[in-house]
């Protein structure tokens, strides 16, 4: 989960680019083709929430308690001043139309697409995911001259693209608030003041699905990209090895019989079926109660399921040469993961993070307070590189808390060491593209990023002096001024293309990168305070992490909801729910959208279908 994110009170994107429906602040709604309330993205528990555009980031210090105010994000500070201007002589109500205009523009040049779930009904037409790119920032004439000559003199060192800063971004340097560093402060460990401009990196690779899947695809062909009948045939194998060693062990079981293929895709059916219509047991299809399902429940009687439950397995024995704690499970893994690099390419910017796999609920409400007490925690965290630009996971990797190897946090350290392996797991297969890769405190350090850019991997990380490595970084910058700040005002070190912000909005908020030129501003809107500068990599960040945060929201909803009590199995129903929801992605990139344009929901209910092998009917919009 994005813990280091903001509550939902902050910016929501507008639907569907330019054919999207103006809506309150230019927040996109609920599901359907309405404009409903905003669904959190994070628990309203969370404390000390502080708006940074579209997500929320927890300052290094108590902050001063603020209203929640949604933010609105824009580039130009010429275009913002024209938009206010034509605002400001009609009234607040033209001034907010005017603001609400300008920020649909800023992510309209940002490219981020929020319609991953097809729930903006008749908006949504046309191929919602565009390219998001470190320069693609704003679609006027202006941007095309500077890439002209940016062409004419060539390329920057390390794969970089050279560009030349606006001049907008200039004049802003000197506004009241913009922060320019004092030429009175000293180095510290090469860190200066004096900025310079650093090119974003180059980035000219496609993305999006590696093969064009015909317009009459179904839900079941978009899954066998990543679960192939060979996976499920395996499974099969490996289930019944397992029932026969098991019963030559503790007796027969007289009431079992070998599973077969299709009995497996039904079993996959029914407890896919959960993270649709979510019920505190699958068992309960079964059942007469509320949560009863008769229209699949006749497909298998429920002994029978409960049996292949039983017995279910991956990989029915340990091997001499597996030692791992996933052993159970690694072969999936691994073909998951090629199934995720063989049928799509991902765009340049990427983010790092742990995904939204709380318990479920109804689990939750359903359980009495001894039960929740004797239930064991997980002994395992999930972690994902994830295409900001589509929501498409392009990697997963999953760590063993309680392992004794290598990686085990035992044999570590401290979390932060932790969390720099496993960004560098995840990102083994990414060298050499010139990906920009968002942090959050745990990953972000000096060491890590400077290691990654070796490999043409360039970050923006939010820092935190609690929870990231601040080895090498000047103390200078790590702590807060005793002067009052204004909102807006930052400070800027830099060395060599590395670049450390302190940026305060009702709070101090540092980031780290070498993605962003620091000399490249832009400005954030809010709707009662008006503009805020701030450097390109914190507009950036809070962009792109907003994006991922409302990605987390909805795909929290489509999760398995099946809990078993065994690690390998709980790995394996969340890595499912992932391959659907990637399944999913590419279905709405495809032309088979253009044919039958389903919901996330919808397209569950299709792929749900086709496993239990039932007939095949449209369902009811």
């Amino acid at each position: 989960m994005l813990s280091w994110l903001l509550p939902p009170m902050s910016l929501h994107t507008h639907r569907g680019g330019l054919r999207g429906r103006p809506r309150e602040a230019g927040l996109g709604g609920g599901g359907g083709s309405g404009g409903g309330s905003a669904t959190p993205c994070l628990p309203a528990s969370l404390s000390e929430p502080l708006s940074l555009l579209g997500c929320c980031l927890r300052p290094g210090e108590a902050a001063e308690p603020g209203r929640g105010e949604r933010g609105l994000l824009l580039l130009s500070a010429a275009a913002a001043a024209g938009m206010m201007a034509e605002g400001g002589g009609g009234g607040p109500r033209r001034k907010a139309l005017s603001l609400l205009e300008a920020a649909r523009s800023r992510y309209e040049s940002l490219q981020i697409s929020d319609d991953v779930f097809g729930e903006s009904g008749q908006d949504s037409s046309g191929n919602p995911f565009y390219s998001t790119s470190a320069d693609s920032r704003s679609a006027s004439s202006q941007d095309e001259d500077e890439e002209q000559l940016a062409a004419a003199e060539g390329p920057g060192p390390r794969g970089r693209g050279r560009r030349v800063p606006r001049a907008a971004a200039a004049e802003r340097q000197q506004v009241p608030g913009g922060g320019s560093p004092g030429p009175e402060e000293e180095e510290e460990g090469g860190w200066t003041p004096t900025l310079r401009d650093a090119p974003p990196p180059d980035f000219k690779d496609s993305f999006g699905p590696t093969h064009k899947m015909p317009p009459t695809a179904s839900a079941m062909d978009f899954f066998q990209l990543f679960v192939p009948d060979n996976v499920l045939k395996n499974m099969v194998v490996q289930t019944n090895m397992y029932a026969k060693k098991y019963q030559e062990r503790f007796g027969k079981d007289d009431a079992w019989m070998d599973v077969t293929l299709t009995e497996m895709k039904a079993f996959l059916g029914y407890m896919i079926s959960t993270s649709i219509h979510h019920c505190e047991s699958v068992l309960s299809i079964w059942s007469s109660g509320f949560y009863s399902n008769k229209s699949i429940a006749l497909i298998m009687t429920q002994p029978r399921f409960e049996k292949i439950l039983k017995y279910f397995h991956i990989v029915a024995f340990r091997s001499s040469q597996m030692t791992h704690g996933l052993y159970k499970i690694q072969p999936f893994l691994d073909s998951l993961q090629h199934g995720f690099d063989s049928t799509f390419r991902p765009s340049q910017t990427q983010v790092l993070h742990e995904p939204l796999i709380d318990e479920d609920p109804v689990f939750i409400a359903t359980c009495t307070e001894r039960e929740l007490r004797k239930r064991k925690k997980r002994k395992f965290s999930l972690w994902v590189r994830q295409c900001s630009s589509t929501g498409f996971i392009c990697q997963i990797y999953v760590h063993l808390k309680e392992g004794g190897g290598a990686d085990g946090l035992d044999a570590l350290k401290n979390k932060p060491q932790l969390h720099s392996m496993v960004a560098k797991s995840l990102c083994q297969n990414a060298s050499g593209k010139n990906y920009i890769i968002f942090t959050g405190p745990s990953i972000t350090s000096l060491n890590l990023f400077e290691e990654f850019e070796k490999q043409e991997i360039y970050c923006c990380g939010l820092l935190s002096s609690r929870k990231s490595d601040c080895t090498g970084l000047p103390p200078s910058m790590l702590h807060n001024p005793d002067a009052p700040q204004s909102r807006g005002q930052y400070r800027i070190k830099m060395r060599g293309n590395m670049s450390l912000i302190c940026w305060y909005n009702k709070g101090h908020f540092r980031f780290l990168t070498n993605a962003y030129s620091p000399v490249q501003q832009g400005v954030i809107i809010k709707r009662k305070s008006g503009e805020i500068p701030c450097p390109l990599a914190v507009e950036a960040f809070a962009a792109h992490l907003s994006y991922i945060c409302k990605y987390d929201d909805k795909y929290s909803k489509y999760f398995i909801s099946h809990k078993p009590n065994k690690t390998w199995q709980q790995v394996f129903w969340f890595t499912i729910s992932i391959a659907i929801n990637n399944a999913y992605i590419l279905y709405k990139m495809s032309d088979a959208y253009h044919v039958k344009r389903y919901s996330r929901a919808q397209f569950g209910e299709r792929l749900i279908k086709e496993l239990l092998g039932l007939e095949d009917t449209s369902p009811s919009h």
